[in-house]
């Protein structure tokens, strides 16, 4: 049976490890002055050489090499059986499968005898966030006053599980993600080694897909040379279901001109191709994060050819920021979306669609919303982000009652100046909702409050500011506004006795009408997602 690739190639002496410079010297500088630590933490993705690095440290801590710098030397007989696997001392614990504390205690009773063979037992215990609560307190006082002759090596993926009793205890290093181009230099390297027939596109590709983790891309590329035919770019991309560039240029291009049945065409082609939907998702992810790059003002952080980021500047000045993040959030959420579907294009297609609603502009600052003509767009899906401005929400009416303030349009269309008012604030819509438009008082609006608390935050700048940019999008015509406390205003014959709706869909407006409740605060509202 032949070994996998990323055994064989499993790095055996400091210098072979790829990319964790900052903890392989601090290491390596650790054993030449012989300042070796009782208890170790390893911490970072999977893939990036937590693993080797342990076991690197626990051959150099036992090797027999007279010179503290040479090891580990790879020749004593410590250092064979190491990578052989059969050295007594090195003791591998997966915590997964042994999470419970009679697992620990185990540990604890073994601990106490003395080496077989080196000068240290070498304890790894990967994945040691998935011990329980009560097998991480039995370590506790183990790793705080070991044997002396005992190491400890702990390695994790997600270090934030990590009792802190415990990190306080470890000497703690962070294993990185590894850049495409230095994951891309070491696969070449043994692609040439090796005398492997692999394009050097196809080579470069599977280092992308990698995602910064060097097992995953020595992984991928094991699984294409197993053939034993030559490793094209094309069957690359057959193979590991993914979308050309092409493609996923050709969706953020329908995505920026809103063209659905264009991007819905583009989808079902690439799918039809073979390519597997949450790498498609993955891929458009990837490629709008390189938008949001070049939209900050950071185009080196995009990893392509300078022709492909030229077309990506091109569709970045045709965006707003704030629709770029609603496109980003919500192919994530179909990347990331790991649920069986009887349709499984759907997820990209709701995801493509749902981006699209997004107002289409430029990056530039749209103009005073007192005086710019209304669209008849839909309202944008997410909250305006910080950064670029957002284009004024529009849901004018088909035709305007009259170009001067009348209580009769406020009421007409009072569902579409809290909609329209959510944009802004949403605390803001929420007040609204609470409050009663009682009537037109000389060309001003009269909102009725059932509490000083509603009223007086109603009459803040910014909230007043709010709706009269609102009421001016839906309306066509600036209105001015009174918040009064109900009854307090009385006019026969301008009261209206029928309150507006409010907008649908929300908690607060669910529980006016349903329950009787209303508003007493706003601070505490969740924010618009």
């Amino acid at each position: 049976m032949s070994q996998a690739l990323y055994l064989k190639w499993r790095p055996q002496t400091w210098d072979e490890v790829v990319g964790q410079e900052h903890i392989i010297n601090t290491l390596r500088n650790a054993v030449h002055g012989d300042r070796i630590a009782h208890a170790y933490l390893f911490a970072g993705p999977r893939g990036t050489g937590k693993t080797t690095t342990a076991r690197l440290l626990a051959k150099a801590v036992n090797c027999l090499a007279d010179s503290t710098s040479d090891r580990p030397d790879n020749q004593c007989e410590i250092c064979t059986a190491i990578n052989e696997g059969r050295f007594l001392d090195l003791i591998e614990i997966d915590a997964a499968s042994n999470t419970s504390v009679d697992d620990v205690r185990d540990l604890r009773e073994k601990i106490i005898f003395s080496p077989n063979e080196g000068r240290y037992k070498v304890y790894i215990i990967d994945e040691v966030h998935m011990l329980s609560t009560a097998a991480f307190n039995a370590l506790l006082k183990t790793l705080e006053e070991p044997p002396a002759h005992a190491i400890f090596i702990l390695a994790t993926t997600e270090v934030h599980k990590i009792p802190a009793t415990v990190l306080s205890r470890c000497q703690r290093h962070e294993f990185r993600r590894l850049p495409v181009a230095i994951i891309n230099e070491y696969l070449q390297m043994k692609v040439t080694e090796g005398e492997l027939d692999v394009e050097e596109g196809a080579v470069e590709f599977i280092s992308r897909q990698a995602t910064g983790s060097l097992r995953d891309g020595i992984s991928l590329l094991d699984q294409l040379t197993s053939t034993g035919e030559r490793v094209t770019l094309d069957a690359t991309r057959s193979i590991l279901g993914t979308v050309s560039t092409e493609a996923v240029s050709e969706l953020i291009e329908a995505l920026v001109e809103k063209d659905a049945t264009r991007g819905l065409k583009t989808i079902n082609q690439a799918l039809d191709r073979g390519a597997d939907v949450r790498q498609f998702a993955r891929e458009v992810v990837d490629y709008l994060r390189g938008l949001l790059m070049i939209q900050m003002q950071n185009p080196q952080l995009v990893d392509v050819a300078p022709e492909a980021q030229a077309g990506m500047v091109s569709q970045a000045d045709r965006l707003l920021l704030s629709d770029l993040l609603t496109a980003i959030k919500v192919f994530n959420t179909a990347a990331i979306d790991t649920r069986a579907s009887w349709l499984p294009a759907l997820r990209l297609e709701l995801a493509f669609l749902e981006a699209c609603r997004m107002e289409k502009g430029t990056n530039s600052p749209p103009s005073d919303p007192t005086t710019e003509t209304p669209k008849t767009e839909e309202p944008p899906l997410a909250s305006p982000a910080k950064g670029k401005e957002e284009k004024p929400f529009s849901s004018a009416p088909s035709f305007k009652e009259s170009q001067n303030p009348n209580f009769h349009g406020v009421k007409k269309h009072w569902r579409e100046i809290l909609q329209a008012t959510r944009q802004f604030d949403a605390r803001t819509q929420a007040l609204l909702n609470s409050s009663t438009p009682l009537g037109m008082d000389d060309g001003v609006l009269i909102l009725g409050f059932r509490s000083d608390l509603l009223r007086d935050k109603m009459e803040k700048d910014h909230n007043i500011s709010n709706v009269k940019r609102a009421a001016q999008q839906v309306l066509g015509y600036q209105i001015t506004l009174r918040c009064v406390l109900l009854g307090a205003w009385r006019s026969e014959d301008k009261v209206d006795e029928h309150p507006p709706p409010m907008e649908d869909g929300g908690m607060v407006a669910t529980a006016m009408r349903d329950l009787g409740a209303h508003v007493v605060d706003v601070e505490k509202l969740p924010p618009e997602s």
